[in-house]
This record gives C-alpha cells, structure tokens and sequence, in this order.
C-alpha cells in the first residue's frame, strides 16, 4: 500500500472504520519522506510524502477505507528526563541542548531527550534534575534558526537548497 499523505488525526477526526491496524514508528522515523515498514497487523506501508518538511505524529491516520484505519503509533524509548525547577533552569538547559544540536521534546513541564549516556551523567553533574525513563518521544521543540557560515561571505550549498526547497 502506497501513501502520500496523512489524512488527519484520531484526535479530530471521527472513526468509520471496523478495524484500526496501527504503524509502528521510532520517534526518528517520523521525518523520513521516504520508507517501507510494516503494521502491527502484518500489512506493508509505504511512505512517500514529496512535501518538505512533513513530520508524523502520534495517531495520524494514513489509510482509511469502511473497513480499515492505518494510524501511527510512536514506540516508546529510553529517554532522559529534566524537570527543570524553574524558567532560569529551563532556558539554561535549552541552551545547553541547542548548543549540542540535539533534538529536544517538550512533554507539559519536563523536557525529554533521546538517551545518550554522555549526556546524561553531564546533566546529572551539572545538578539538573534528570532521570531516565521509557517515554513516548512526541512533541518535538522545532525552531527557525538556519543554517549557517563563517566568514566566506556567500550562502553555503546547503543554504542554497534550503531556499530552492522554500519556493
């Protein structure tokens, strides 16, 4: 089965189907264009979504027919978890992330982060309050800074594209 975009989301729109077969994904999967998996019920999907920029979330619906729904499910992972204790810690802490270009989710007031060892015993010494846990990895921080260069004056290849793509 083919797909080429997400009809809606269990949470808005109302169910006609008899059965709801969902699509596992790893909390990464959910920005590839491009990719073959298989449903809980043993169905093959493929995915192949020509907008930029397209992100699943959880309980998209992919296929809907009078019998059958298709819908995301994202799979849990290790996960660090802050619980920063008040806004000075929650910038500090963003900032930190952001500085490492790793990507950060935002589950009500803790922050998650896909498990990295590393990482975590540095949080963990810097006397954040963290903890690791398996969570649902589904609300990621986006932001608009772009991509850029030092010192050669012109746009770099990649920012090239980045414009191509935008038009």
């Amino acid at each position: 089965m083919l797909v080429r975009e997400i009809i809606g989301n269990t949470d808005t729109h109302t169910r006609s189907s008899k059965e709801t077969d969902l699509l596992p994904l790893e909390w990464f999967e959910t920005s590839r264009r491009i990719q073959r998996k298989h449903t809980a019920g043993g169905r093959e999907v493929a995915l192949k979504f020509t907008k930029e920029g397209q992100q699943l979330r959880q309980n998209d619906i992919l296929y809907q027919d009078d019998d059958l729904m298709i819908v995301v499910d994202i799979l849990p992972c290790e996960a660090i978890v802050i619980s920063p204790r008040n806004m000075a810690e929650m910038a500090k802490v963003c900032y930190e992330i952001g500085n490492k270009h790793l990507p950060l989710f935002l589950e009500e007031e803790q922050l998650l982060i896909p498990a990295d060892e590393p990482l975590y015993r540095w949080l963990h010494a810097a006397g954040y309050p963290v903890v690791k846990e398996r969570r649902k990895l589904l609300h990621i921080l986006r932001t608009n800074v772009q991509p850029h260069t030092h010192g050669n004056g012109g746009p770099s290849f990649f920012e090239k594209i980045l414009e191509l793509a935008s038009k």
